[in-house]
């Protein structure tokens, strides 16, 4: 298998994730706050990489809560927010159904407006132009993905956050394509929430991610259950990560988040993504060798994560792909969750074919691309 679906899941991982994994699991049923037995410390293991969460994302004086996904995070975030009172939200082109989709529920009940923060055809986020949006209609909420999943732009978060708060908005950073990868200053007065993604970037496991927040913002929280402390309450509990995190924490993921952020650190950010890059140049130079590879959202003057769409001359993106999965390729094809993306790139409603690369993407996945190519081109 040559593996270029790295924005979906970042495949292999490192080798220490699954001896962290299997160390746990045939060794403990120990569940954090409710007993148990073995050679595990929950509460330890979890408070340990909430830490390396912190530094990771470098903002040591936020609160990290774990979630089951992204999504589940982006849903306690968003809800929470709205349910408070914002009404003007800005988003970006550029964002996920597991954003858009939370939005269109309460716009189409008339509680919120949502507007796009201006994108150029240069593919800039015009600041100035942002600037005017939020004169014009003051912004009450700010989501932005930070990288494209569709083609990898990185949006210049920091710059449009600090805007947004001079109109004392809300700012929430989806950071599913980048966190481990770019790094970015989380620990930001102007960043309210950033959410992460541990099967990707962060190269853990499956059913661990969740979010970094301001610990004096008081959210209402949308989800109830069990806790293990304070259960006379049947208040939720006020104290963070409590109030957020109910029910059994996924402590088998956390094992491997915890050795995967440990070898993140172990290598540096720096390091990785340098190689990020450089895979990056590698897959867009062997692309552009075809004639009938047409590559989306490129443009050299902006900064972009190994996430490149294509699409292929006289062929569907779906039978591109069943293509390259008779070759052993994975990819990705059609619109990526991100349909909003692809109204704004021209490829709605068919959608792109997805490359996506990562630190342990190799020449041998790129030879066997080739091969792939190059049957393509003998039969068009």
């Amino acid at each position: 298998m040559a593996y270029f679906n790295n924005a979906a899941t970042t495949f292999p991982k490192p080798e220490e994730v699954y001896k962290s994994m299997e160390l746990y699991f045939r060794g403990s049923t120990t569940n954090s706050g409710r007993g148990g037995n073995g050679k595990y410390d929950a509460d330890g293991l979890i408070e340990e990489t909430r830490h390396l969460v912190q530094r990771i994302l470098n903002c040591p004086g936020k609160q990290v809560v774990f979630e089951p996904s992204a999504t589940l995070s982006l849903n306690i975030i968003i809800q929470g927010v709205i349910l408070s009172g914002a009404k003007i939200i800005y988003i970006s082109p550029f964002e996920h159904n597991s954003v858009t989709r939370i939005l269109h529920n309460y716009e189409q009940k008339g509680q919120i407006e949502v507007h796009q923060l201006f994108v150029n055809e240069s593919l800039e986020f015009d600041l100035e132009r942002i600037q005017y949006q939020f004169d014009s209609e003051k912004p009450d909420f700010v989501i932005l993905s930070h990288a494209s999943n569709v083609i990898g732009l990185i949006a210049p978060a920091i710059d449009i956050f600090k805007s947004a708060k001079k109109y004392n908005a809300i700012t929430l950073l989806d950071m599913a394509q980048t966190a481990g990868l770019v790094k970015c200053d989380i620990g930001s007065s102007c960043v309210d929430y950033a959410v992460f993604a541990g099967h990707k970037t962060l190269l853990g496991p499956t059913g661990i991610s969740g979010y970094v927040m301001k610990p004096e913002i008081k959210l209402d929280p949308i989800l109830f259950g069990g806790t293990g402390i304070d259960s006379a309450n049947q208040d939720m509990p006020e104290g963070l990560p409590e109030r957020f995190e109910i029910g059994t924490q996924n402590i088998l993921g956390l094992a491997g988040l915890n050795a995967a952020l440990k070898w993140i650190e172990s290598k540096s950010i720096d390091e990785i993504r340098k190689k990020d890059n450089e895979n990056r140049s590698k897959l867009i130079s062997l692309l552009q060798s075809y004639w009938f590879v047409k590559l989306i959202g490129l443009n050299k003057e902006r900064e972009y994560i190994g996430v490149i769409s294509c699409l292929i001359e006289g062929i569907s993106s779906d039978s591109a792909g069943n293509i390259f999965e008779r070759y052993g390729i994975v990819v990705r094809t059609g619109l990526q969750c991100a349909p909003l993306a692809h109204k704004f790139l021209g490829t709605f409603p068919a959608g792109t074919i997805r490359f996506s690369v990562g630190y342990f993407t190799s020449d041998e996945d790129f030879n066997s691309l080739k091969h792939a190519l190059d049957y393509i081109e003998s039969n068009l």
